[in-house]
């Protein structure tokens, strides 16, 4: 069976619009807070089974078109021994952050099939559940600016003071904890894309923070270095960064397939700047929307696949799902998408 992600990922013709949301797996559902429990989210990932069931449950509740690993983008961290810990509504912690070149020795090499064969366990698991279906699992990384961020800040952050004061202070030493990240990362997604992963996203989340000139001197180069060495597996690769408008023209060159993005531009204005290259999108519901009386949400929701035109993209959120987003809510919206034609939709550009 022909995926509908995977054809409008290649930018192909399509029956309808796919639709998936990121963080989908987790948070909102009520079945995964019946079996999630008080502990870490990386005792959950020790466990292929409970994971693959995640993985699974918002496939089963609304239909969407992909699935996406329940993992974190810090897991690989976890798995060399970094020291990171990821509690629940706080989410990754290091107990020593990056801070000097000697920290760099903390960064071996991650050997997925010994360091983290739950994740390969959980991957195999999914696939055979979704096997014969049109339904794809999406595998996916940790940016190298996004992951250093956390790992020079000791965790979440609002200024990125640390991290933008080391870029400034010692960019050499910055750029090697970049090329160390990318080589996990072509690793980890190896491994995912192995195991029967069918696409890939890269979240680099926060390198929307930094200016165009900042990300096109030590974002750009490793985040290239990750799309060509993937390249060879044949998956889709979506990149996804919050906050980016200023960035296309660089995100563009990254060699990623699909480029997801936030609420922030209109998606015709997206898709007219990329006009002269191959890429798809992905996005882009503002996640409050979800909050919004139906007939406001709907006109929203349609208005997006207007602008996405029907070919070449892929319906998500800007973001993630919300915590106390109504699952119902979201069942609506991909009952929505999937019931329009990509042929009858109005361009409102």
């Amino acid at each position: 069976m022909i995926s509908s992600l995977l054809s409008a990922a290649a930018g192909h013709s399509v029956d309808h619009v796919p639709v998936w949301f990121m963080r989908q797996a987790g948070r909102s559902l009520p079945e995964y807070r019946r079996i999630r429990g008080s502990g870490s989210i990386l005792d959950i990932v020790h466990s292929a089974d409970l994971a693959a069931e995640i993985t699974l449950q918002p496939v089963r509740r609304y239909g969407v078109d992909a699935a996406i690993l329940y993992s974190d983008i810090m897991v690989p961290l976890a798995a060399v021994g970094f020291g990171i810990e990821i509690t629940q509504g706080k989410g990754p912690y290091v107990k020593e952050p990056f801070r000097s070149e000697s920290d760099l020795a903390r960064l071996r090499k991650l050997e997925p099939e010994t360091d983290m064969p739950f994740v390969i366990e959980t991957v195999k698991l999914v696939v055979k559940e979704l096997r014969g279906s049109e339904t794809p699992l999406i595998g996916f990384a940790g940016g190298p600016f996004t992951v250093a961020s956390y790992l020079i800040e000791g965790g979440s952050s609002k200024d990125y003071i640390k991290t933008k004061t080391l870029i400034r202070t010692d960019p050499l030493l910055f750029d090697r904890l970049m090329d160390r990240l990318a080589v996990m990362a072509v690793d980890f997604l190896t491994a995912q894309v192995n195991a029967g992963a069918a696409a890939v996203q890269i979240f680099d989340s926060w390198a929307g923070v930094l200016s165009a000139a900042e990300y096109e001197r030590f974002v750009l180069p490793p985040v290239r270095f990750i799309m060509d060495n993937i390249a060879r597996l044949g998956a889709p690769r979506i990149y996804f960064s919050l906050s980016a408008s200023h960035l296309l023209g660089h995100i563009a060159t990254t060699g990623c397939d699909v480029m997801s993005v936030d609420w922030r531009m209109p998606l015709s204005a997206v898709k007219n700047q990329l006009k002269d290259t191959p890429l798809s999108v992905q996005g882009n519901l503002d996640p409050t929307y979800c909050f919004a009386p139906w007939e406001v949400l709907r006109k929203e929701v349609l208005q997006i696949l207007a602008e996405g035109g029907g070919i070449g993209h892929i319906f998500n959120l800007g973001h993630g799902v919300l915590p106390g987003t109504d699952p119902k809510v979201l069942h609506r919206i991909v009952e929505l998408v999937q019931s329009v034609a990509p042929e009858n939709l109005v361009k409102q550009v």
